[in-house]
């Protein structure tokens, strides 16, 4: 029975750890990415110090949760890591070189003013290649990895195709959304009325990519569409559709009113019920439609070993971090700086 007890609940454990470390690496890296996506829509070098002055004391400490997230997948799920990660090597290579990027430049870019302008070349780039591959990847996982014997059965391109092209795009616009709300929410002056301005076609780009893959999926897997369509499992799922167009509603708001916080939360709340979304539509599955998650489960007294080491430094890692937001709360007036 105790045996019984770790084989069916560590891996669900597990997955509800990498699935919050996953969302808290969009929620807290996205609106740094999406700064960087936004960062060529002004040519003023005071408003580009106060883009990046407002996500400096935050930016580096936001990738601890694609650590916990990636490690968390090899070490507690190596079938699927196994299997995932060959699916993906070409995004995932060229995300984190663009992550390498971005944070080089972000360090440099101050130093050596003014001859700086190739750092804000490799910031606003290697922000939206990140969050394009990021997508990609996303993308390219939901719609499905071919599998034979347990193995990653395609080639280097297996990727490439039209819906991780799609979820590549629509990343790309939900961080710049957050991106949009988190400055028109954390400065002050002619930045915060530019971040409206760009929220407008933002908000609208995020809710057409939603829909978009709303109905692509259920047509083209047909198992998400009994999963969502069927009675009476489409009348407990309705909340998440319902819930959507309401954060749909009041980002639009937020975005008409210029109000920074309704814009950022509601933008939060819509990648949160997205996520859910996809954990729904692909559930029990780790790798969609080829392996489960006891499929893919490390043993179980690796598991437990793991996660006792894991469990104490999730809430480590939310105190830190929240005390570094609360302590750099507040907003940024023009010409003011943490570097």
């Amino acid at each position: 029975m105790e045996t019984l007890w770790f084989t069916y609940y560590l891996p669900l454990i597990w997955a509800a750890l990498i699935g919050v470390a996953v969302v808290l690496y969009v929620l807290l890296d996205g609106f740094d990415l999406g700064m960087g996506i936004l960062f060529p829509f002004t040519k003023d070098e005071a408003e580009r110090d106060q883009m990046m002055s407002s996500v400096a004391p935050f930016w580096d400490g936001n990738e601890t949760w694609l650590v916990l997230g990636g490690g968390g997948l090899w070490v507690a799920f190596p079938q699927a890591f196994a299997i995932i990660m060959p699916s993906v090597y070409l995004p995932i290579i060229f995300m984190l070189l663009a992550l390498v990027f971005r944070g080089v430049a972000f360090e440099f870019r101050f130093v050596s003013k003014p001859n700086h302008r190739k750092w804000d070349v490799a910031f606003a780039l290697g922000s939206t290649v990140a969050a394009f591959c990021q997508g990609i990847v996303l993308g390219a996982i939901v719609y499905g990895v071919p599998v034979e014997d347990g193995q990653f059965s395609g080639g280097s391109f297996t990727w490439f195709h039209p819906f991780a092209l799609l979820c590549g795009v629509g990343l790309v616009a939900g961080y710049a959304l957050l991106g949009s709300g988190w400055l028109m929410m954390r400065t002050e002056g002619e930045l915060a009325a530019k971040a409206k301005r760009w929220g407008r076609p933002l908000v609208i780009a995020l809710l057409a990519f939603i829909v978009a893959v709303s109905v692509w999926t259920p047509l083209a897997i047909p198992p998400i569409a009994d999963r969502w369509f069927r009675l009476p499992e489409f009348l407990y799922l309705l909340p998440v559709p319902l819930l959507t167009a309401g954060f749909a509603w009041l980002a639009i708001r937020g975005v008409e009113k210029g109000k920074g916080p309704q814009t950022f939360l509601s933008t939060v709340a819509l990648f949160v019920l997205c996520f859910a979304g996809l954990a729904i539509s692909t559930f029990p599955y780790l790798v969609p439609r080829s392996v489960t998650l006891w499929e893919a489960a490390a043993a179980p007294e690796s598991q437990l070993f793991l996660l006792l080491g894991a469990v104490p430094m999730v809430p480590i890692i939310l105190i830190y971090t929240g005390f570094v937001y609360w302590t750099f709360r507040g907003t940024l007036k023009p010409g003011e700086g943490y570097h």
